[in-house]
């Protein structure tokens, strides 16, 4: 096993959660999944004919779509459940996915995904001014997991925004969360050593074979 040498996590902690990731992570979808999710039969055949695909071609692309969301919450579960090992950082099971009472940071992540529901930022927004409302010294962030690196910006939505409401990037929120701006990039640079550590020191998870 490399020595990875992050700094704010533990190289037994950082290969655990690796590995619970990658366990999670999904290459497949079975029939039954697959019926779960209602798909409209006429947007299928408007898609064959439109793309010049075959219908089996379009149910592919389908499947793909299907595990790519579900793969992307993953990721949004890895990055907030990483955000524990910092002294001080909480993830509750309720109200905002990331907390800092002492510091009184409150932050929502978002994904391409988590956002595709119509009123998801409406409720979003709403809920970090009642918390800026009822908590005088509270700063929220909006941290977009596919925003531009240095995005650190009010949150501008529907023509009302505050100071203390911000959007910002993951990078930009590692670097409020641990304290150091290059984390996000040494994790990004370190990050397929660790996966191919947990392929290779555990026995029990065959590349390729991952259960969803």
């Amino acid at each position: 096993m490399h020595k990875y040498n992050l700094g704010f996590i533990s190289d037994h902690d950082i290969f655990e959660h690796v590995k619970d990731t990658v366990q999670l992570y999904r290459t497949s979808i079975d029939l039954k999944e697959f019926n779960a999710n209602i798909i409209d039969p006429i947007k299928l055949t408007f898609d064959s004919k439109v793309y010049g695909k075959s219908l089996k071609e379009v149910v592919e692309s389908e499947c793909i779509r299907q595990i790519d969301k579900s793969n992307q919450n993953h990721i949004g579960y890895f990055h907030q459940n990483l955000f524990k090992y910092a002294p001080g950082w909480e993830v509750p099971e309720k109200g905002f996915d990331v907390v800092n009472e002492h510091e009184h940071i409150f932050a929502e992540l978002k994904n391409k995904h988590n956002f595709s529901l119509p009123r998801t930022a409406d409720l979003m927004f709403i809920k970090m001014q009642d918390k800026i409302l009822h908590d005088k010294k509270a700063t929220c962030f909006l941290v977009e997991e596919s925003g531009a690196p240095d995005l650190d910006e009010e949150w501008e939505y529907k023509g009302y925004c505050h100071a203390r409401i911000r959007k910002v990037s993951l990078e930009v929120f590692y670097g409020i969360v641990f304290g150091h701006t290059s984390v996000y990039k040494n994790l990004c640079k370190t990050l397929p050593y660790i996966i191919d550590d947990v392929y290779k020191y555990t026995s029990s998870t065959a590349k390729g074979k991952i259960s969803s």
